[in-house]
């Protein structure tokens, strides 16, 4: 479209806007075009004159009304519902084609009806999103924070969660081992009581040498990990 189509486009926004209020306030609302009128102001708008959508708007302003009138109940600013509806009057006298039988009218009460359906969908799917952006509520000290500061977690602390996870499986899996395997593994990695100790520390409770606890902790670390990987 061109921009002089778009100016002529708000411009009878703008007039079918105002004059809707205008006749929603006086309750006083023109009446509809009789069928040869409509027919006679439809031929001039296609042969480009704008006075005659300027009246097809104004004779439809009832339409609108009527229209609007049965989503008083969904809680919108009228006036919205109004200037949405009014937008899709235009968008039916723009688009109307006489040549499928159909009536202005009957056609243009779905475009506004569809025009006002799809605006409150929009608005109920955007009141259903929330933002990560958006505050949420503040920190001890008194900061504003969004749902994505609650989101964000250390790197740290995933790494902690990973390793319990992992520590889990080792422990459901230690069954594979021999008792010395894993008496090693349970020491080395502080299975059950969480203290870790060195292959030194438990050479010397075991009384075996360190080189040893190292082979025996590699054996088993080997198959524990094959048992994992046959579990994923």
């Amino acid at each position: 479209m061109t921009i002089l189509g778009w100016a002529l486009a708000v411009s009878a926004v703008v007039k079918g806007i105002l004059f809707l209020f205008g006749y929603l306030h006086n309750q006083v609302f023109p009446q509809p075009l009789e069928e040869e009128e409509e027919r006679s102001y439809l031929i001039k708008l296609k042969n480009g004159n704008e006075e005659a959508r300027n009246v097809l708007i104004e004779r439809n302003l009832r339409l609108v009304a009527h229209v609007v009138r049965k989503y008083e109940s969904s809680g919108e600013d009228m006036e919205d519902l109004i200037s949405i509806g009014t937008i899709g009057l235009i968008k039916a006298i723009k688009t109307y084609n006489g040549d499928r039988g159909v009536r202005l009218a009957t056609y243009a009460a779905r475009c506004i009806e569809n025009e006002v359906l799809m605006h409150l969908r929009n608005i109920k799917k955007v009141r259903q999103e929330v933002s990560i952006y958006d505050p949420i509520g503040y920190d001890k000290e008194g900061n504003e924070i969004s749902l994505l500061d609650v989101l964000t977690v250390d790197n740290e602390i995933v790494d902690m969660v990973e390793m319990k996870l992992q520590e889990e499986k080792v422990r459901n899996k230690i069954g594979v081992l021999s008792q010395r395997e894993r008496q090693v593994i349970e020491m080395r990695y502080g299975l059950f009581n969480g203290l870790k100790e060195t292959q030194r520390e438990i050479a010397r409770k075991l009384g075996i040498s360190r080189s040893y606890v190292s082979r025996i902790e590699k054996r088993a670390l080997k198959k524990l990990i094959r048992e994992i990987s046959i579990e994923m």
